[in-house]
């Protein structure tokens, strides 16, 4: 069963695994569905993707995919570190365009929680990163949408300059946030500070 017809959080969180360390390096759960269902994330997760950026400054977002196939996603950093963000897009929300970011790499062992109603990106910090998504929902290339990761609106004070920002054609094509309708309706929530939870 896809997070489609599961309850899932209302607003992003913040993760932190436990680790177990010794001299040789360490061991984590980085996946543990009853913890994170007792964080109140009862989403069914039913695909897990990668990526891997080669240069600093590669930029991904804003996405998110449309409603029957809303996708929740659980991200991590397996090598190197990211800037994440989040944004909110559910229709008449008082906080609608606003966002909430977080340091992710794989020395910090932070997750972000994305729920559906929120549009996803994230910037590369260093060269050669590696970032895991858990996901609620399988593709679907018919139900891709986006936001322009400049967009003014949102204006979200990236830490590199736009000149050394890599993106793909078809990030470089997004349309404004004035101009999406928005498929995800406002559950009562406004988007507040991410709260952090900390399973160490």
């Amino acid at each position: 069963m896809s997070a489609a017809s599961d309850p899932v959080p209302l607003l992003p969180l913040i993760i932190v695994p436990k680790r177990h360390a010794d001299s040789r390096g360490w061991f984590g759960e980085t996946f543990h569905d009853k913890r994170l269902r007792d964080l109140g994330i009862a989403c069914t997760f039913v695909q897990d993707n990668q990526s891997r950026s080669i240069r600093k400054g590669t930029l991904r977002g804003f996405h998110f995919q449309k409603p029957p196939a809303a996708q929740a996603k659980l991200i991590s950093v397996s090598h190197g570190r990211i800037l994440d963000v989040a944004v909110d897009i559910r229709r008449n929300s008082p906080t609608y365009g606003r966002n909430v970011s977080a340091d992710l790499s794989s020395d910090n062992g932070r997750q972000l929680f994305v729920p559906t109603g929120f549009a996803h990106g994230f910037v590369t910090l260093e060269d050669d990163v590696s970032v895991l998504y858990k996901v609620s929902d399988y593709y679907a290339p018919s139900g891709e949408g986006g936001i322009r990761w400049d967009d003014p609106d949102i204006n979200f004070p990236w830490p590199l300059p736009g000149a050394d920002i890599i993106l793909s054609e078809r990030d470089e094509r997004l349309p404004f946030l004035a101009d999406l309708e928005s498929p995800f309706p406002y559950d009562g929530n406004p988007l507040t500070e991410l709260p952090v939870f900390d399973l160490r």
